[in-house]
């Protein structure tokens, strides 16, 4: 990829400007430009490195995959039945899903993929674009962004930081965070030339060690117990994870070759807020903690899909509230995944004082029950807005065949295209919400509102709680800005792109 993609040098202006091209900032660029939102990314680096440090995609997030058509990349991705909660084996196949599992791929794979479709989206991904300053004004943002040829101004109608754990978007738009400091540090590496058995988050008398090895490449991770954190100026030499290897497998690496070699520790930030006037965080740059069961990757993505439609509506002239409800929805979910990443660290990362308590929880988790209430936890498929004080918002909607005006639909084409869907026996009724909605017949006479992002917004027999719902969520039917004509245009052209394959 070039410095600046799609040969593009320098943009003055634009709907929403995205910081940040992982995994989490070029889902949202997808979303927004399907919507028919003009938005544009910036990323410091001028290539993609290449590098995997998350290679584990959740059944929720596959479900959210597949609803945008990336079966390709899902497709590449080796799916396991079976997971670990600090270690002790998880049985996910009795999820509620046709994507029951984990599915194992490169980040770097996920990334060109999501990459492909935000271009496809009409998202502009400018590359060596470092940001500056930014400055959050009552109508727009102006950011400072400078690159190899000097330093321009952009203006944006909204800003969203997807830049990571250490990016600027956070601390220049003055977000505060509860942080805690790290006290334990691990070391991982990408490792050729060496033939050592796989580990699935093994505890030894001395630490802590995950080794797999896939393409000829052996992924390692290790904690010798009680290893503080080192002040590092750059990732550690393979020597030093080699003789930590030796010290708590007695395993020798020393034969091999480190193509990446990185550490980091168990250090944890959650921002009080999600949004402050028009900047937002999404993914690690609002929430980081240690990487344990790839939650962080899964978390930052869904956070992409509950902003866009939001972000979305708001730009068309939706009321405020429901980018408000952003913040109300996803913070408490990822409190909820620091929770239980902590109490994951203290068990995998703790000395022979836990033992005990891994014995109990080992047997407490045996039976099918609980079994079930962790494969839909660990999965992100129990998530339930209800749940987090926000009576608005409810359940995942199960995928389902549409019985629209057009013929039949399935649900998640509909919701993989920025779209809501609305279950209802007097269509005369919402037909003025589309093109934002579909209208489908109830296959039980209830009606029902599904939002884009795949979650019950209102479910009852009332005409008047139908309304409501749908103008709290998809505002006043009589505003029909450009990004709502965009957005219709958007839809006709990917119907006919179905069409013509």
């Amino acid at each position: 990829m070039s410095a600046a993609d799609g040969g593009i040098d320098t943009v003055d202006t634009a709907d929403v400007v995205v910081v940040g091209a992982g995994p989490v900032g070029l889902m949202l660029a997808g979303e927004l430009g399907s919507a028919g939102v003009d938005v544009v990314v910036l990323e410091r680096l001028s290539e993609p490195t290449g590098e995997s440090r998350a290679g584990q995609l959740s059944a929720r997030t596959a479900e959210l995959l597949a609803e945008r058509g990336l079966h390709t990349l899902l497709g590449e991705a080796r799916a396991e039945s079976g997971t670990h909660l600090a270690g002790i084996p998880v049985d996910l196949s009795g999820s509620d899903s046709a994507h029951a599992g984990v599915w194992k791929v490169p980040q770097r794979r996920t990334e060109l993929a999501l990459a492909d479709r935000a271009r496809s989206a009409g998202a502009r991904i400018l590359r060596g674009r470092r940001l500056v300053d930014l400055d959050d004004g009552p109508d727009t943002v102006s950011l400072q962004v400078g690159s190899t040829s000097g330093t321009h101004r952009v203006r944006a109608r909204y800003v969203v930081g997807c830049d990571g754990g250490s990016g600027p978007v956070r601390e220049l738009a003055g977000f505060e965070s509860v942080e805690a400091p790290a006290t334990r540090e691990l070391l991982r590496a990408d490792v050729t030339g060496v033939r050592i058995p796989d580990r699935r988050f093994e505890r030894t008398p001395h630490g802590f060690a995950v080794a797999h090895t896939a393409a000829g490449v052996t992924r390692v991770m290790v904690h010798r117990f009680g290893q503080q954190p080192l002040a590092r100026a750059a990732p550690p030499d393979f020597a030093e994870i080699v003789e930590t290897w030796r010290e708590v497998t007695g395993e020798d690496l020393t034969g091999g070759r480190a193509s990446w070699t990185d550490a980091f520790g168990n250090e944890h930030r959650l921002v009080t807020h999600y949004r402050r006037g028009r900047v937002l965080l999404a993914g690690d740059a609002a929430h980081w903690h240690l990487p344990i069961g790839g939650q962080a990757i899964n978390v930052g993505l869904q956070d992409a899909v509950n902003l866009g439609w939001k972000l979305a509506g708001v730009l068309r002239g939706d009321p405020h509230r429901v980018l408000d409800s952003y913040h109300d929805e996803r913070r408490p979910v990822a409190a909820r995944t620091l929770e239980w990443v902590m109490a994951q660290e203290s068990l995998l990362l703790g000395g022979p004082e836990v033992d005990p308590v891994r014995a109990l929880l080992a047997e407490a988790v045996r039976g099918p029950a609980a079994q079930r209430y962790l494969a839909d936890a660990l999965g992100g498929l129990d998530v339930d807005y209800r749940h987090h004080g926000h009576a608005g918002g409810g359940r995942r909607f199960h995928p389902t065949l549409l019985h629209t005006a057009e013929g039949i639909v399935p649900s998640g084409e509909v919701l993989g295209s920025g779209r809501g869907i609305v279950l209802t026996d007097r269509p005369e009724l919402v037909s003025v919400w589309e093109p934002r909605i579909v209208v489908a017949r109830p296959p039980d006479g209830v009606a029902t509102v599904v939002r884009p992002d795949g979650h019950l917004a209102w479910s009852g027999t009332n005409a008047t709680g139908l309304l409501k719902a749908l103008t709290r969520w998809f505002g006043s039917p009589s505003r029909r800005g450009p990004a709502t004509k965009r957005a219709a245009a958007t839809s006709r052209t990917q119907r006919t792109r179905r069409t013509q394959r």
